[in-house]
């Protein structure tokens, strides 16, 4: 039981008041059972460009979120896809996107403008794997308990603007930490990324090919934060990195006072959430709120391919 300004309620999931589930899916898409998310969403950037319904297209999804992937492999896998939608493209076809949602075995990635200064262990001697991407940014660390999402979108079908792109995938994030659990996330001003207060929890780095996208996202669930210390996350010195874990565990500082009743939770300090129920709930929400902003059905895959074989779990859907 857990006591929420006085009121029991049963299950992690009550702990905030929901609104009923916004169902804008076709039939036949492939997306999450989203029960007990809030839909009641903030207009956080309605000055943002967003595809109207009646663009909806196909996205592709690898929901591998409980999988244990080898970065190398999503790595090969994302350049694959974008040659082959690249291909069908070029033949005048319009093929589905794609997206993937998993989580890395540990491993530091640098970017096209990442430095050596920001690290803080020999380069030819690292704790974990190091791999120099051409992704834009600077080095930053997966691992598991981190969400970690690849869309790979023709950005002709939506808006040729990589800025824009970067904003809505920040808009994702935003997004699902509110259905999830009514965290008021926003942006930095000059930065890319997603904070919780001054709490940096999704980092953000791209590249277009023929505008098409790929790497992406990398959302700290319940990631183990130690491995962030032996680097300069993203170049950024002055900001610390947090997890949703973390911060739930200080939610009297951190929960959402909106217009309506208080959200602060009394007893929270008494109550612990299981890593996986947290990275599930979290999961459901990217998923949910990556197809509303980018106006998309999310089916499963139509081919098999190198990450089908982590594909366990998709049959529930």
């Amino acid at each position: 039981m857990i006591t929420i300004a006085g009121t029991q309620r049963t299950g992690f999931l009550s702990f905030f008041q929901s609104s009923p589930t916004r169902s804008t899916h076709s039939t036949n898409s492939f997306h999450p059972q989203a029960a007990g998310l809030s839909r009641r969403t903030p207009n956080i950037t309605s000055a943002l460009f967003v595809p109207s319904r009646d663009q909806r297209r196909q996205c592709e999804c690898h929901d591998l979120f409980k999988e244990i992937v080898p970065y190398v492999e999503a790595w090969r896998w994302q350049k694959e896809t974008v040659e082959r939608i690249s291909a069908s493209v070029a033949r005048g076809e319009e093929p589905p996107n794609s997206v993937v949602l998993l989580q890395h075995s540990p491993v530091y990635t640098m970017g096209t403008r990442s430095s050596d200064a920001y690290l803080r262990f020999d380069k030819n001697h690292p704790p974990f794997e190091l791999h120099q991407t051409e992704r834009g940014g600077e080095v930053t660390y997966h691992g598991p308990g981190q969400l970690v999402m690849y869309p790979i979108v023709n950005l002709r079908q939506q808006k040729m603007d990589l800025h824009w792109y970067l904003r809505m995938l920040e808009e994702v994030v935003i997004r699902a930490l509110w259905s999830s659990f009514s965290l008021r996330a926003s942006r930095v001003d000059g930065l890319t990324g997603v904070w919780i207060g001054d709490f940096k929890v999704a980092a953000i780095g791209v590249r277009v090919s023929r505008w098409i996208t790929y790497h992406g996202l990398a959302l700290n669930v319940s990631t183990d934060l130690a491995p962030f210390e032996r680097i300069v996350p993203c170049g950024i010195a002055d900001r610390p990195v947090g997890s949703v874990k973390q911060l739930l565990h200080a939610a009297n500082l951190i929960c959402a006072q909106d217009t309506g009743p208080s959200k602060v939770i009394d007893s929270y300090s008494s109550w612990v959430m299981e890593d996986a129920a947290i990275l599930d709930q979290v999961h459901q929400s990217l998923l949910v709120e990556f197809a509303e902003v980018f106006q998309m059905d999310l089916v499963a895959p139509f081919n098999k391919g190198p990450m089908t074989k982590y594909a366990t779990k998709q049959e529930k859907y």
